[in-house]
C-alpha cells in the first residue's frame, strides 16, 4: 500500500486544476494489465476509483508486493523515470477509473511546477518508508503477525482484495492464510 497522496497534495501550492488537461481519465475493467514486467513504463496513474496491485513473476509463481487504492498514484517509477524495463506488472484488481499522466506531461510538470517535484519527493520518501517497513516485517514477523499488521493498517483490504493476492503479499499460501484467519 502507498501512503495517500491526497493529504500531501494540500501541503504543496499546486493548482491542480491548471494542469488537469495533462491527465487523461480512463476506465478499465478488473484484471487489466497496465504495465507488463520487462516493458518500459511510459505512463503514471492516479486512482480515482478502484484497486491495483504490483506483482512480478518468480519462477512461474506470481508474487504480489503492493496494493494501491483511491487517491494514490502508481507507476513503475524507476522504469518511467529512467526508461528501463519494469521489474514488475501493474494490474487492476477491480474496475478502475484512473487519471493517466504521460512521460511528456510528467516532464512538463517537473519543469513548470517546482512544487510538483517537492510533492513527488514526498511521495517517493513515503513509498521507500513503506518498503523498508515491509522488508523488516518479512524478516522479523511471523505470518500471523504480518496478517494482524495488515488488518490494523488496512482493514478495508479484506473486503476488496482476493485472498490469494493477500496471501501472496504476506509471503504465504492461500491455505495458510485461511488457517490464520480461522484462528482469530
Amino acid at each position: 500500500m502507498a501512503a495517500s497522496t491526497k493529504n500531501k497534495q494540500q501541503q504543496f501550492s499546486i493548482d491542480w486544476n491548471k494542469y488537469s488537461h495533462l491527465f487523461k481519465e480512463i476506465k478499465v475493467p478488473a484484471k487489466t494489465i497496465l504495465l507488463k514486467e520487462g516493458e518500459v513504463s511510459r505512463k503514471a496513474y492516479y486512482i480515482t476509483k478502484g484497486c491495483l496491485r504490483l506483482w512480478f513473476n518468480n519462477n512461474g509463481k506470481d508474487v504480489t508486493f503492493q496494493f494501491f487504492f483511491e487517491n494514490e498514484g502508481v507507476s513503475s517509477m524507476e522504469s518511467f523515470r529512467l526508461q528501463e524495463p519494469s521489474l514488475f506488472n501493474i494490474e487492476t484488481i477491480e474496475p478502475c477509473t484512473l487519471l493517466v499522466l504521460t512521460k511528456k506531461s510528467y516532464e512538463l510538470l517537473i519543469d513548470d511546477v517546482p512544487a510538483y517535484k517537492e510533492f513527488l519527493h514526498e511521495v517517493l520518501y513515503r513509498r521507500l518508508a513503506h518498503y523498508s517497513k515491509l522488508f523488516l516485517s518479512r524478516i522479523k514477523n511471523s505470518p500471523q503477525e504480518r496478517y494482524k499488521e495488515l488488518l490494523k493498517d488496512y482493514p478495508h483490504i479484506i473486503q476488496r482484495v482476493p485472498q490469494h493476492y493477500i496471501a501472496s503479499y504476506l509471503g504465504i499460501t492461500a491455505v495458510s492464510l485461511s488457517r490464520i484467519r480461522n484462528k482469530k
